[in-house]
């Protein structure tokens, strides 16, 4: 697969606003997580929040799609710069040669919600009455009035590979010549429907998660926005690359993984492929990690069996919590990151490894000089994506 150029991105979450943000919370080992305040009926979990969204509603042109998840869009949108990067890149294209490609689970629910709690004689109230705040597209037709891009506008909700799957749409549309550029979106905010349900389930941890420790016993939820521009492999050497990704599906069950990792095993497969690389070049590996004891044991497995004791994996959930629908383009821009800055993340808040990890697995942090990432997304179906990523041009 011809590279394609990352050429602007960014990513808030509960670390803060903006890459130095992300970066700096990697560094210090610092994590976002903090003690549930967000339910108004006490759920004892901790959860990863963006701080400063209730204060800041969207500017008046925009009022209308006001909304949690909108309002995280729009913060997102404003850091590295990323706003002015992609005017110009719909001003270089032009608007109908760039598409908008969101990615979410759970959209702006959270309106939906506050819309039913609020019910005047049978009616939402004004403020929540917009057709658009209650639609799984709630994000791409706000982005799209604010950036103004006139190519293919798309959602893509596939729960927790969602912002991973949007980079291997952005690549087809670009090969098949449909349009020159994508604007890459993951949005994903809290609101008790995730909360909940996933305590229904019964995944949700007491206590901030511990991806892949012999103890954890479960996720914990965050929210975030990432953002990425990807363009035609150029000249700028320094600029991080797609090599390639790998989508499959298990089709094996609605919420647990295939026990022996099938699908995951042939997204590496894939993704290794159309990036022309083995495994012994693979220096780091964002896992999906999400703490829970089925996800973690295969992720482990297939990883173990596949990998050498060389290659550096850990999960960055520690810090951000499992931003679901966000969660994929949000650990890009980490693993873009931990490429840039030669470090390997460690796996925050775990001390003793499930005896299914083996070597590969780092739990503190390492300065060590990386070429080649993958990050991994694992959704409920089964539903898989796996990202390579370079550091630069290949030499």
């Amino acid at each position: 697969m011809p590279a394609l150029a990352i050429t602007a991105f960014t990513a808030t979450s509960a670390l803060g606003r903006g890459c130095a943000a992300q970066l700096d919370g990697l560094r210090q080992r610092r994590s976002g997580l903090r003690h549930n305040d967000f339910t108004a009926v006490p759920l004892e979990c901790a959860i990863g929040r963006v701080a400063g969204l209730e204060e800041a509603p969207l500017p008046a042109p925009w009022r209308p799609f006001d909304c949690r998840n909108n309002r995280l869009a729009w913060l997102g949108l404003g850091g590295d710069g990323f706003l002015d990067a992609a005017h110009a890149a719909i001003a270089r294209y032009g608007a109908e040669r760039v598409a908008l490609i969101v990615a979410t689970s759970t959209a702006s629910i959270g309106a939906t919600e506050e819309a039913y709690r609020c019910l005047e004689d049978g009616r939402f109230p004004a403020h929540l009455a917009h057709p658009h705040l209650h639609t799984l597209h709630s994000a791409g037709l706000f982005l799209q009035a604010v950036l103004g891009t006139r190519g293919p506008c798309l959602t893509v909700s596939t729960a927790c590979s969602s912002s991973a799957k949007i980079f291997a749409q952005a690549e087809r549309l670009i090969r098949l010549g449909v349009v020159d550029a994508a604007i890459l979106a993951g949005v994903d905010s809290l609101c008790g429907s995730v909360l909940f349900g996933f305590n229904a389930l019964e995944l949700v941890a007491p206590r901030p998660c511990q991806p892949f420790d012999a103890a954890r016993c479960g996720i914990s939820i965050g929210e975030a926005a990432g953002f990425a521009l990807l363009e035609r492999d150029g000249e700028d050497l320094d600029a991080p690359r797609l090599l390639g990704y790998g989508e499959t599906s298990d089709a094996w069950h609605m919420s647990t993984p295939h026990p022996q990792g099938a699908g995951a095993r042939l997204a590496l497969d894939e993704a290794l492929a159309r990036s022309g690389l083995a495994p012994s070049q693979v220096d780091y590996i964002n896992l999906h990690g999400t703490a829970t004891l089925k996800n973690d044991a295969v992720e482990a497995a297939v990883v173990g069996d596949l990998f050498p004791a060389t290659t550096r994996v850990s999960s960055t959930k520690g810090w951000t919590g499992h931003t679901l629908g966000a969660a994929g383009i949000l650990e890009a821009v980490l693993t873009v990151l931990a490429l840039q800055a030669g470090l390997v993340p460690g796996t925050l808040n775990t001390s003793t490894l499930d005896p299914a990890c083996g070597p590969q697995f780092a739990l503190d942090n390492e300065d060590r000089a990386l070429r080649i990432a993958l990050s991994h997304s694992f959704g409920f179906g089964g539903n898989n994506c796996i990202l390579a990523f370079a550091h630069g041009a290949r030499p």
